[in-house]
């Protein structure tokens, strides 16, 4: 899926994109999707217990990459702030990137513009602490 300086790269996108929100990112990767890719989404967001922040503002980034779906879904605490089509810009930016064959590219593209996106309704707090851990996971 990712070489290991890739899955660094897109690592230190998410430290960077989280320096300007109080929002969490997260991605997570896998290569078949047998079921629609927002209901695996969610259930991959509720395994990694990704509603554990305080603002319910924790963002995930689903890829399944052979099975070529994508979903990028937020916790309530975005959704009651934004609109219904709120992630588009991001997933069509992620997905240029994903038609070439970039998929660090295009996560990392795809993590930048969430962590700008968020910063408008969630900017970065006073002792902002990282409340989940910056990685990918697999599945």
């Amino acid at each position: 899926m990712l070489s290991n300086l890739e899955q660094q790269k897109v690592l230190d996108c998410i430290a960077a994109a989280e320096a300007a929100t109080s929002g969490e990112l997260r991605v997570h990767l896998e290569a078949k999707c047998k079921i629609d890719a927002v209901a695996r989404a969610i259930d991959i967001f509720d395994q990694l217990e990704m509603q554990a922040t305080a603002a319910r503002n924790g963002v995930l980034i689903y890829v399944a990459f052979a099975d070529r779906k994508l979903a990028i879904i937020g916790d309530e605490g975005i959704n009651t702030r934004v609109q219904h089509n709120f992630w588009d810009s991001t997933r069509d930016l992620m997905l240029a990137h994903f038609k070439e064959g970039r998929l660090a590219e295009g996560l990392c593209a795809g993590i930048n513009e969430a962590g700008s996106q968020l910063a408008h309704f969630f900017p970065p707090q006073e002792n902002d602490q990282n409340e989940l851990p910056n990685q990918i996971s697999f599945g």
